[in-house]
């Protein structure tokens, strides 16, 4: 070790605090930036074993590989596991509604295929020969063909071609409608006699523009098959693309791009820059947060070590022998702090994880655990970008001492330059802060630069604080307004059931463990015939149309089940005699927002209709607009409430108003025509919504249900919104506390340093007569310009920040009311005067017991 460094060593020893203050700061950013790096890696490991639990383990499918190929990768050094099945071939769907898919494909699986690729089973089992099939719902709701279990198909399976080539499902579907060519040909060559025994969700290998829907068999042993489907799993999966392209030769082939877009190996890279792109920026906070405090030590530092510089140079030293001494400083601090910082993040970071993982489980995959993924390039990439943030701050102050002059640097002459012009005050601040104020603004004029670092660091910690807490708070507040109390926890939805076999699932589904009660109701949508002079004054101000047209506007009709509909008529006070029956008048309920101005644009509700009843004409919304349907008359008495609780709609059905009839269920018979589509639900309270949900969904696999159909478990919707607000607190506040422990960091060691660098200029204010009592006001002065300085940068552009949060999330969709976090912006004054406040009572208690004349022959020695 040469002198220079062992000169290095022998400063850090003796500015103990100043070192240890530093380490912690080093600590502190190493920790966080390891911390963020494995919980990105850690995000991305949870999606891509989500991925695979929906998708399957795979990643590059050959869709027409002959059985020595499907040999051949089977063998192959690159794969880690293959998996096959059977092409059988198509079959002609009768009475199929798509054009572009016009056919079943048969798929015969084996053990090892069932294991590879997922199968989501809806109702009944798997196939267990080769006699058996499972039908995929999207025939039924896609095609317009119903299978149900214990159907019977005989099905002429054979191959597609075209001008003599064999087409598979890569290939769509040829008509020759559009292109003037050929149509292509279907030619059976067998028949095969299959039993439905199960219904099951669309196959994520199945194309979107595959021409036939996957039927899915057991694969006969032996079989003879000549054309297969093999599903590679490689060990490098970076490679996949070129692996792809160099094996397939001319046939056909599929990238499981749902698993590959979170390795960030498919086109598809939105998730990935999201995650890494919010990683960047916040590893980007906490490096601009770390270089403050790493520079103004290193400057401070050097600061105190003018002279030794200006010494050693006048020996000989060179800049470079001076540059690289206090860079060795850095690296000895990095040394330390990197390390430590390191085997703190991890178990921090795992820490947090273990908090969320249920969270994550509820919001977005069931059976997937969320653990910690510690990579080491990950690892190395957060120590070499600690290591170069340290150097990188030490080497500035680092040239910048170097370069300066030898008997400067002894004399001490660039320490601090003063200018009559930069600090001269105004007799009006004089008379307001007196000597002791006058002499604090002095100083801070005079050395702008440092108390600058100091300002900007507590500025950066109170705009993080602020905005943090206001994304918290409109997230809250989002999350509130979508979780209102609701008259079911438990939803089954479906459309154009056959009633009788939906009465005798109702009858099951009750049984469920912890249901206690429920209920049923049928939705239809109508079209009625308006007069926009019908409405109100408020509604055709808000809506836009002009006085006089006449407008066929959508509306709901909502058939409860008669007990709660006489319910509703029992809180609302209205004679049961006139409002049930076939000729009885009924009830509807027709709201929209407005946004009031007088009371902070929030919204209100206001009446769509000037009149309290009204003769309205209604006819059945049809997805054939052409098709004949029969109006009728209806006699509607509006009220003034919120509708019972509708069955769930899409995001496209969602209208800026409510206009509902409220029927009993008896009427419904009435109102449905063939043409009108018929959306039917059930609804269930349950003590334990989970536990039902899981045994209604057993029931409902076991009853051979082939409609499209959707269980929705509401409680655990509203539990999703909790958990996310959860999820997003918890990684806020732990980042913004962090970085607010850098800042107190940054603003101890430079305001505790700085008192030390003027050991003599308060020396000598004490010389010359300065009663404690005034010392001690002049550091309340600066103390009180630090903080309001502070707060004159930190609280608008927080509150800049907070609005613009507000702003995104409300353009996002969210109608929500901007909130000023008025506590935080409270805890941020308080907090900022208090640490500078405690940072300065130690400093200056240090100098305090310090000898005057011992001060003042230090530095004039």
């Amino acid at each position: 070790m040469n002198i220079f460094n062992k000169v290095s060593l022998q400063t850090m020893k003796k500015s103990r605090t100043r070192t240890l203050v530093t380490i912690i700061g080093v600590v502190l950013s190493s920790a966080m930036i390891t911390a963020i790096a494995t919980c990105a890696v850690s995000l991305q490991n949870y999606m891509i074993n989500g991925a695979i639990q929906k998708y399957g383990d795979w990643h590059v499918a050959f869709l027409d590989a002959s059985p020595d190929f499907v040999q051949e990768r089977t063998q192959d050094k690159k794969a880690s596991h293959t998996a096959s099945f059977e092409n059988i071939g198509y079959a002609a769907l009768n009475g199929g509604e798509n054009p572009d898919k016009p056919y079943l494909f048969i798929a015969g699986f084996n053990e090892d295929t069932f294991d590879t690729l997922p199968v989501n089973l809806v109702s009944g089992r798997l196939p267990e020969n080769s006699g058996e099939v499972l039908v995929p719902s999207h025939v039924a709701t896609n095609g317009g063909v119903s299978f149900s279990v214990g159907d019977t198909l005989a099905l002429a399976v054979g191959d597609r071609t075209d001008a003599g080539k064999t087409l598979g499902q890569h290939d769509s579907y040829i008509s020759g409608a559009d292109s003037g060519t050929d149509k292509e040909t279907l030619t059976p060559k067998v028949m095969k006699n299959y039993t439905v025994v199960g219904i099951c969700d669309r196959p994520a290998f199945e194309e979107f523009a595959a021409p036939g829907y996957t039927l899915i068999t057991k694969a006969e042993p032996d079989s003879g098959a000549q054309s297969f489907s093999t599903f590679v799993t490689l060990k490098n999966p970076r490679n996949v693309h070129s692996y792809a392209s160099v094996t397939a030769g001319n046939q056909a082939y599929i990238f499981n791009d749902d698993v590959l877009r979170f390795m960030g190996l498919s086109s598809d890279t939105v998730f990935n820059a999201l995650l890494y792109s919010i990683g960047g920026l916040l590893i980007a906070l906490i490096v601009i947060g770390s270089i403050f405090l790493i520079y103004n030590s290193f400057n401070i530092s050097l600061n105190e070590r003018t002279r030794q510089f200006g010494i050693l140079a006048s020996v000989g030293a060179t800049a470079k022998q001076l540059r690289n001494s206090v860079l060795f400083e850095g690296f000895c601090i990095g040394l330390i702090g990197i390390p430590i910082g390191m085997l703190i993040g991890i178990p921090s970071i795992k820490l947090v994880l273990a908090l969320v993982e249920k969270n994550f489980m509820n919001i977005l995959y069931d059976n997937v655990p969320l653990t910690l993924t510690v990579s080491v390039p990950a690892l190395l990439g957060a120590a070499i970008l600690s290591m170069i943030t340290i150097l990188g701050s030490a080497y500035i102050p680092a040239r910048k001492a170097a370069a300066t002059p030898i008997m400067e640097c002894i004399r001490q002459t660039n320490e601090v330059k003063v200018q009559m012009r930069t600090v001269k005050t105004s007799k009006f601040a004089q008379r307001i802060y007196g000597l002791e104020g006058t002499l604090a603004l002095k100083n801070f004029k005079r050395n702008k630069r440092r108390y600058r670092s100091i300002v900007l660091s507590l500025t950066l910690s109170v705009v993080l604080f602020i905005s943090a807490n206001a994304f918290g708070a409109h997230l809250k507040q989002a999350t509130e307004l979508s979780v209102v109390s609701t008259d079911f926890d438990i939803c089954f939805t479906t459309q154009d059931m056959d009633s009788q076999k939906m009465f005798r699932l109702y009858d099951q589904l009750q049984t469920a463990d912890g249901v206690y009660d429920s209920s049923y109701q049928a939705m239809m949508t109508y079209l009625c015939s308006v007069n926009t002079s019908d409405f109100s004054k408020d509604y055709l101000q808000t809506s836009g149309y002009d006085d006089g047209e006449t407008l066929s506007l959508p509306m709901d009709i909502q058939f409860i089940e008669d007990r709660e509909y006489l319910k509703f008529l029992d809180t609302l006070g209205l004679p049961k005699e006139e409002y049930t029956g076939s000729t009885g008048k009924v009830i509807a309920v027709a709201k929209a927002k407005k946004e009031d101005d007088t009371d902070n644009r929030r919204h209100v509700l206001i009446n769509m209709f000037e009149d309290s009843t009204k003769d309205f004409t209604i006819t059945p919304k049809t997805s054939d607009d052409t098709a004949a349907v029969q109006s009728q008359n209806v006699d509607i008495t509006f009220v003034d409430t919120i509708p019972l609780d509708t069955l769930p709609k899409s995001p496209s059905e969602k209208r800026p108003y409510v206009f509902m009839i409220v029927a009993p269920y008896q009427l419904i018979d009435q109102f449905r025509t063939p043409a009108a589509h018929t959306d039917m639900g059930l609804t269930f309270l349950s003590k334990n919504p989970s536990k039902s949900v899981a045994e209604m969904e057993t029931i409902i696999k076991n009853a051979g249900i082939t409609s499209q159909y959707t269980l929705y478990n509401v409680y655990e919707i509203f539990e999703q919104n909790r958990n996310i607000t959860f999820v997003v607190d918890l990684f806020t506040y732990v980042f913004v506390i962090m970085i607010t422990l850098i800042a107190i960091a940054n603003v101890f060691n430079t305001i505790s340093t700085n008192i030390r660098l003027r050991r003599r200029e308060l020396a000598m204010l004490r010389s010359i007569g300065l009663s404690d009592r005034a010392f001690n006001k002049m550091m309340r002065f600066e103390c009180a310009f630090y903080g309001i300085r502070t707060l004159l940068f930190g609280l608008p552009i927080a509150a800049l920040l907070s609005w613009l949060i507000y702003k995104g999330m409300y353009l996002g969709g969210s109608s929500i009311d901007f909130e000023f976090p008025w506590s935080s912006a409270i805890i941020s004054v308080i907090g900022v005067f208090l640490v500078i406040f405690i940072t300065m009572v130690y400093a200056v208690s240090k100098v305090k017991r310090e000898n005057i004349i011992d001060a003042l022959r230090d530095d004039m020695a």
